[in-house]
């Protein structure tokens, strides 16, 4: 093991050694992390057995003069001609001390050498060497030069020695004292603070010009990190003078403005913060967190930045409502009639309130839960506005927060303090722009919140929509209890499936269902068509009329929807080109009708396809399907062709809806007979079915009887009775079960014109809660338990002779089809 290099000043007595004569091949001692320079004096620590015994043979033998070169690689416990550098040093021994765990060794440069090649590698390198010498006499040009260098060299030696803290104030006599170039070039390297690599590079530099400059270039270099960390530490001293004297000036101040009777502005303002916590009326336990904090903050300097932290802390405590509440309006009627005026129909969300207000009208004693109402629904039927609507009757300020993106839990709970620039949740911030402690407080599109590594914001909603523990709501930021009990919670959504269970589990949900056509006409009437009318600077006496007739082709012919946002938008493009008209001149009032509707939007967009014309021909029926804008109509169409009892489905159809198909083909072929089919008809046959619309993906067991009719029209060649549509699922003992979104479901077949709706019997219940009895009284329900009775209902009667006619062009078609 060899130290790190500590080097010592050289003596002219020992310059008369220096001359001695080196031999041309010497043992060579490998060292780690040193570098030795000609000249310089250095202690040398001797571990490794190979070198131990270099030196023993070494000195044995009389010859003290051996060479020592620097390691590429220090963790190389037995390093040969590859681990070692090609230039080193010859030295000679001084002297030598055995130690238990090894020699110690005063050694000093003689001269550079240069390894040529290896003698001996066992049990120690020997190698042969070229002696560089040092140049004698020097040109007079070169020698100007070079004693410029040197002089720059002693100078910023000097100065590196004044600006580093670890090399002792006595280096600078190098710089004073040693005149000859190379002896003060290989010094002072020897001497500074420089890595190995640069070490040894100033060491093989053989020509003395290059050599100092290259000196030169490193001592610039380190002057220049010298006086960059002394400017540093300046910097960093000056501001900690600076803060201290301002600490000093301050408690003098203080001193002065107590013995003058005078309260300095610090302690003006923590009892102005005392004083708004006591009118604050906290519970107990704020009362104490805030007073608590407040004497911190009395004790912490201004200019802290602990101090802004509390203050901020103090502040947000004073600034929320603890005790202030708005008086509720307990006039049922007058809610109502607010109610009807901001909203055409939700008739379901307008019951819950009143019953609320009932109740509270009624219980005067003890804590009243607030209900946490859900509403659920497509987009565009007024789920946001209704929550608007809603504090208006009741009297409340409203808040309302949009959930829909969020996916970090402290936007509910808020961060705690320790962090830089904390705040509390929404909620809590909500709560304190509102003013008061009862808010009506919507929390939006709460389908919609994500979850990711920062949390799940659902699961902080746990507590602040539980009326068993909001009272004792904990935001991270106050960390202390806040009453959210009186907090009139309001959520919306599209769909439940998304919402967290035990999220669900504790909001009372309303369904708001689209509207129905006649609902959409009442609305634009009473809400979309005024509200345009009045942002277009337009008026129904002198500019624009509209007929229901016009509402209706908007509402038929270009929306599709089950809101009403694109209708509005409608009327306000066709309010925005008659008010164009009267800008460019026109004086004749406007009378909007279907007319004057495709004139200013052009041709319908929306066309219902004319279902007597699909329906025409066995095998296509019509089926009634959910989506989460709304309900819709769908095509279910099936052919034959060629083949071998397979089943080809088509239409982006989920797994649900496939085994549907499934079980529909299994009952039609087990219910041949029964149905007139050869009993060997499938043997030769394939069956396709597939459902239009093939960009758009479809699932559920909802189409089932659908498909089975759809199946039973093809092979029997019967057409299935024009605008009629159902829904339904079917088991394979024929069993039709019912479904889900019925009104939805009926909706849309009334928008499309279907005269008859096929619904299982089951769903009686939800046809006559649900749908507006208008829509009831202008079609036909049948409500069916088996599949025979659907066929029954669905199929038109055909004579035997047009049943065996239609099977045979159907048969033609299938042979003359190709096998899929």
């Amino acid at each position: 093991m060899v130290d790190e290099e500590t080097p010592v000043k050289t003596s002219s007595d020992n310059e008369r050694d220096l001359r001695m004569e080196i031999p041309e091949v010497l043992n060579l001692l490998p060292l780690r992390d040193t570098v030795v320079f000609p000249v310089l004096i250095v202690p040398i620590a001797v571990g490794r057995e190979s070198s131990i015994k270099l030196i023993d043979d070494s000195v044995v033998g009389g010859n003290r003069i051996i060479g020592v070169v620097a390691m590429k690689d220090p963790s190389v416990e037995s390093p040969t001609m590859d681990d070692v550098y090609r230039v080193g040093t010859a030295v000679v021994i001084r002297m030598m001390g055995k130690m238990p765990d090894g020699i110690r060794l005063i050694a000093q440069g003689i001269s550079r050498i240069e390894i040529l090649e290896a003698v001996q590698t066992q049990p120690y390198l020997r190698v042969r060497v070229r002696v560089v010498q040092e140049p004698g006499e020097i040109s007079e040009e070169d020698g100007l030069e070079i004693e410029a260098l040197r002089r720059n060299i002693a100078a910023s030696f000097q100065k590196v020695v004044q600006l580093s803290p670890n090399m002792p104030d006595e280096l600078e006599g190098i710089a004073l004292n040693v005149t000859e170039p190379h002896v003060l070039t290989d010094l002072v390297a020897a001497h500074l603070p420089l890595s190995i690599a640069d070490k040894q590079k100033v060491l093989e530099t053989f020509d003395l010009k290059e050599r100092m400059r290259l000196l030169m270039q490193m001592l610039a270099r380190e002057v220049e990190v010298l006086e960059l960390g002394s400017k540093l530490q300046s910097e960093v001293h000056s501001e900690l003078s600076k803060t201290q004297r301002e600490y000093y000036l301050r408690e003098q101040l203080k001193a002065i403005q107590r013995e003058l009777g005078e309260m300095d502005e610090n302690a003006a303002q923590i009892e102005e913060l005392r004083q708004k916590i006591a009118e604050a009326k906290m519970p107990p336990e704020a009362e104490k967190e805030a007073l608590r904090e407040l004497d911190r903050l009395s004790r912490i300097p201004s200019a802290s930045p602990e101090y802004t932290v509390a203050r901020t802390y103090i502040e947000t405590m004073v600034a929320l409502p603890w005790s202030i509440s708005t008086e509720d309006n307990l006039d049922i009627s007058q809610v109502r009639q607010v109610l009807e005026d901001d909203h055409y129909g939700l008739e379901k969300v307008k019951e819950r309130i009143l019953e609320y207000l009932a109740v509270r009208k009624f219980k005067t004693e003890g804590v009243m839960r607030q209900p946490i109402l859900c509403l659920v629904g497509p987009p565009g039927v007024g789920k946001t506005s209704l929550g608007r609507s809603i504090a208006r009757a009741l009297g409340r300020k409203f808040v309302r927060l949009s959930l829909g993106g969020i996916r970090d839990e402290a936007e509910i709970r808020g961060h705690r303090r320790t962090y830089i620039g904390a705040l509390p949740g929404q909620i809590i911030q909500g709560i304190r722009r509102a003013g008061s402690n009862n808010p009506v407080f919507m929390l939006d599109e709460i389908d919609k919140v994500g979850a990711d590594f920062r949390g799940d914001p659902s699961a902080a909603l746990l507590e602040a929509l539980d009326p068993e523990q909001n009272s004792q709501f904990r935001d991270h930021y106050l960390d202390v209890p806040f009453d959210l009990s009186k907090v009139l919670f309001i959520t919306t959504a599209n769909i439940l499936d998304t919402i967290l269970p035990p999220l669900r589990d504790r909001m009372e949900v309303i369904e708001i269902p689209g509207y129905t056509e006649d609902e959409k006409v009442e609305i634009a009437k009473r809400h979309l068509i005024p509200r345009q009318l009045q942002e277009h600077g337009l008026n129904e006496e002198e500019h624009i009329h509209w007929t229901e007739e016009g509402i209706r082709a908007v509402i038929r012919g270009y929306t599709r929807e089950a809101g009403v946002r694109n209708l509005e938008r409608e009327i306000a493009s066709v309010c925005r080109k008659v008010a164009r008209r009267f800008a460019e001149g026109e004086t004749e009032k406007v009378l909007v009708d279907r007319a004057k509707v495709e004139e200013f939007l052009g041709a319908p967009r929306f066309e219902f396809e004319e279902i007597s014309e699909r329906t025409s021909q066995p095998g296509v029926a019509v089926g009634l399907v959910w989506t989460p804008v709304g309900g819709d109509i769908v095509f279910v169409e099936a052919t034959l062709m060629s083949g071998s009892k397979g089943l080809l489905l088509t239409g982006q159809l989920g797994d649900v809806m496939r085994e549907s198909a499934q079980t529909a083909l299994s009952y039609i072929r087990s219910h041949a007979a029964q149905l007139g089919i050869e009993p060997n008809f499938f043997e030769k046959h394939d069956v396709h079915i597939h459902v239009p619309a093939g960009a758009i993906p479809k699932d559920g067991p909802s189409a089932g009887i659908t498909m089975a009719t759809a199946l039973a029209s093809l092979l029997t060649g019967r057409c299935v009775k024009p605008r009629l549509a159902m829904t339904g699922e079917i088991t394979l003992s024929g069993r039709v079960l019912p479904v889900g979104g019925i009104k939805e479901k009926v909706l849309a077949a009334h928008r499309a014109g279907i005269e008859t709706v096929i619904l299982p019997s089951r769903n009686k219940k939800d046809l006559v809660e649900d749908v507006p009895q208008q829509v009831r009284e202008q079609m036909r329900f049948v409500f069916v338990d088996t599949v025979d009775e659907v066929l029954k209902e669905a199929l038109a009667v055909s004579t035997g002779t047009t049943r065996r006619r239609t099977r045979k062009k159907t048969e033609e078609k299938a042979v003359a089809a190709p096998a899929t």
